[in-house]
């Protein structure tokens, strides 16, 4: 299937490509269907918790984000040193462990704390899937792995909505954190039963704070890193806005609430199915020529949504279409401008992937929060700062590689990849 097959340092049995593609896309799934599930019940738990004001509802999601970007600072460093399995299974246990809590919660403020911790540890998954890609793959191989992984992280939001009402129609919404728990639990002990450790031994750093400054200078001062980073945060934040705002716009502003579910998928399926695309592309026009154009697309995409919804006016049905093109483009540049962040950083790629993870999701999650935040009973708000969010993205790959825009193939000119001045022992 790759061109690259992944290397496992040791001799201990692994499983084999595609049973590890699948682990490591179950463990991303987790984040997504923690929150896409949850937006059919937003409602009910303002209800049930006495929350009147709709846009407060918002922060059950943003909660959740804003632990997962926070979250991942941690992660990263203690995986760097003790390896990536038994810090991955330390993660999923405490996220089944607060999924319960919040299963429990008495009032909305704890709700929300259990939320923020929930999404603390559902961090690790996303440190230690990237590190451990980034373990097991180079260059372009990376992005194709990182594309099917994605693709199975874009199918959840078809499913999660929909198995988020038929929750509420048999149970209440406390149940929901009860599924979550059950699916973080099981895919845990997947992890601990068939997965290796993957990171290298001579990669293997120490906890003292020199060590981890020197790996953190080194990911936000290298210019690939740092600029891919702050762009791929830039795009992120469309996402975000859109989970954040998408129960509104449908409810509110359309006056459709039973529609949510076919929404959610025909703005998903596009997107998993570019996914798959994706990985197929990459290898045969490269990382920036592919990566590139999904975001040269995604701000035109954007842009003209904004404008068409503005000048002329839409219904739900043109919003769903025009928005599953936007997000379509989104697969298209996602997972390539997270693989051209992280080519130069397989020595830290722990520290790297926490430092990343932490920046692209705690502003991605301010700035789709004060999106979600603008609305004012239309979708306006939303197509203006997703288009502003497109255009801050692709002016940020422009300025970070100027004469390397939609290059064919070839390595990076002029970066060194970081090495360590000592490995740990």
């Amino acid at each position: 299937m790759f061109d690259s097959h992944p290397h496992q340092p040791g001799a201990r049995p692994r499983p084999g490509t595609r049973e590890t593609i699948a682990l490591l896309a179950g463990l991303m799934a987790m984040n997504a269907f923690a929150i896409d599930a949850m937006v059919p019940a937003l409602p009910d738990i303002g209800a049930h918790l006495g929350v009147v004001e709709e846009n407060r509802r918002q922060l059950v999601i943003v909660a959740y984000t804003f632990g997962f970007g926070l979250g991942q600072l941690l992660w990263g460093p203690l995986a760097d040193r003790f390896g990536r399995k038994p810090i991955l299974v330390a993660g999923v246990g405490a996220y089944v462990g607060f999924a319960f809590f919040c299963s429990f919660a008495p009032s909305f403020t704890a709700l929300i704390a259990g939320r923020l911790l929930m999404g603390a540890s559902a961090a690790s998954t996303r440190v230690l899937v990237v590190a451990m890609v980034r373990d097991l793959f180079e260059g372009e191989a990376m992005a194709r792995v990182m594309s099917l992984i994605f693709m199975v992280f874009m199918l959840v939001p078809v499913l999660a909505p929909s198995v988020g009402q038929a929750i509420l129609l048999a149970g209440p919404w406390q149940a929901i954190f009860w599924l979550l728990g059950i699916y973080g639990l099981l895919i845990g002990l997947w992890g601990f039963l068939r997965l290796p450790e993957t990171l290298h031994p001579e990669y293997r750093r120490t906890l003292q704070i020199g060590e981890l400054a020197q790996a953190a200078r080194a990911v936000l001062t290298e210019r690939q890193s740092l600029g891919y980073t702050i762009a791929q945060t830039a795009i992120f934040t469309g996402l975000i806005a859109y989970i954040s705002s998408i129960q509104q716009i449908v409810f509110d502003a359309f006056k459709e609430p039973q529609m949510i579910g076919l929404v959610f998928g025909a703005v998903a399926a596009p997107m998993a199915l570019a996914s798959w695309l994706n990985s197929r592309l990459v290898g045969r026009f490269g990382l920036r020529r592919v990566g590139h154009s999904g975001a040269a697309a995604f701000a035109t995409l954007t842009l003209a949504h904004a404008v068409f919804a503005t000048a002329v006016g839409e219904n739900l049905l043109v919003f769903a279409l025009l928005q599953s093109l936007v997000m379509a483009s989104f697969a298209f540049c996602s997972a390539n401008l997270n693989t051209l962040a992280m080519q130069n950083m397989a020595a830290i790629a722990g520290m790297a992937s926490s430092i990343q993870g932490v920046i692209g999701t705690i502003f991605a999650a301010i700035g789709g929060f004060a999106i979600g935040q603008a609305f004012d009973g239309t979708q306006l708000p939303f197509l203006w700062g997703l288009s502003l969010a497109g255009a801050i993205g692709l002016g940020l790959i422009v300025a970070t590689e100027p004469r390397r825009m939609f290059e064919r193939r070839g390595p990076a000119r002029g970066q060194a990849p970081f090495r360590p001045a000592q490995p740990a022992e």
